[in-house]
């Protein structure tokens, strides 16, 4: 029987940054991540169904509050989530701490 990969995704602040500080970050998490063991779960939305215009087309009113439900559906295929540095001063990331911590998935701290 072959055993299954635990899950694992990445909450990190985006606002302000540019898409080359986001990798930078994401790529740093994931390695940390894959040496642990983890599997990464996507939580970096970057497909056209995701685009502001897009949104805007399907009716989203809050397009930052549409990304974040996606972001608490990923971390329901994951046993934990890894907070990048700065997580502590954003909405977002706030919210996927206190969700994580109340649903009990391990919480692991970038440095």
């Amino acid at each position: 029987m072959i055993k299954a990969k635990k899950k694992a995704m990445i909450s990190q602040p985006m606002a302000g940054k540019t898409d080359e500080e986001i990798v930078a970050a994401r790529e740093k998490a994931m390695g940390d991540l894959e040496a642990m063991g983890y599997e990464v779960v996507n939580t970096y939305f970057t497909d056209e169904w995701y685009s502001e215009y897009s949104m805007r087309g399907r009716g989203v009113v809050q397009v930052p509050l549409a990304f974040l439900a996606k972001s608490l559906e990923s971390a329901s295929l994951c046993h934990a989530v890894y907070f990048c540095p700065g997580w502590e001063m954003t909405r977002g990331c706030k919210i996927e701490h206190d969700a994580a911590v109340a649903y009990g998935l391990e919480v692991i701290y970038g440095d």
